[in-house]
C-alpha cells in the first residue's frame, strides 16, 4: 500500500473514531427524551445494552457496567466503519440511512435474541441508531472539509 493509501487509511480511522465518539454520547438522546417524557426510566435501554456482554445477568447495576464498554465498543467500530464508506456528498444524510441499517441489524437481528432490548419500545431506539448515523455523518463530513484538501475515504 502506498504512504498516500495509508495515511487514507489512518485519516478514515481518526475521523470513525472521534465520529462513533460523538454518536456514542449522544446518539441515545431520542430514546432518552422519550423516556422521561413517558415516565420510564432513562437508563433502561442502557441496562438491556448490557445483557450483550452478560445476557443471563439480572442485577441492573452488574447490566449498566457491563453496557458501558459494549456501547462503547459497537459506537467505535460503527464510526469506523461509516467513515470508511461513507460518500463525500450528503454524507449526513446517508450516514442516517446507514444508522437505519445497523437499527436493523441491532434490533432485528441481534436484539430480538435478547429480551430485555426485544422488550424496549422500537420507535426511540430507532430514533437513536438514526441519530447515531446522522452524528457520525456530520463528523465524518466536518472533519473531511476541515483536512488538509485530501480526500479521506
Amino acid at each position: 500500500m502506498s504512504s498516500r493509501g495509508r495515511r487514507a487509511q489512518s485519516g478514515a480511522l481518526r475521523d470513525g473514531l472521534q465520529a462513533g465518539a460523538v454518536g456514542a454520547v449522544l446518539g441515545g438522546v431520542p430514546s432518552t427524551v422519550h423516556a422521561l417524557a413517558t415516565g420510564r426510566g432513562p437508563l433502561e435501554a442502557t441496562v438491556a445494552a448490557g445483557t450483550l456482554l452478560l445476557p443471563g445477568e439480572t442485577r441492573p447495576g452488574r447490566l449498566l457496567l457491563a453496557a458501558v464498554p459494549a456501547h462503547v465498543a459497537l459506537s467505535l467500530g460503527w464510526g469506523v466503519a461509516l467513515a470508511r464508506v461513507l460518500p463525500d456528498r450528503r454524507t449526513v444524510a446517508r450516514g442516517a440511512v446507514a444508522g437505519l441499517a445497523i437499527a436493523a441489524l441491532d434490533l432485528g437481528v441481534v436484539g430480538r435474541r435478547l429480551p430485555r432490548i426485544r422488550a424496549l419500545s422500537q420507535a426511540p431506539q430507532v430514533a437513536d441508531h438514526l441519530a447515531f448515523g446522522a452524528l457520525v455523518g456530520a463528523v465524518v463530513s466536518r472533519r473531511r472539509r476541515a483536512g488538509s484538501g485530501q480526500r479521506r475515504r
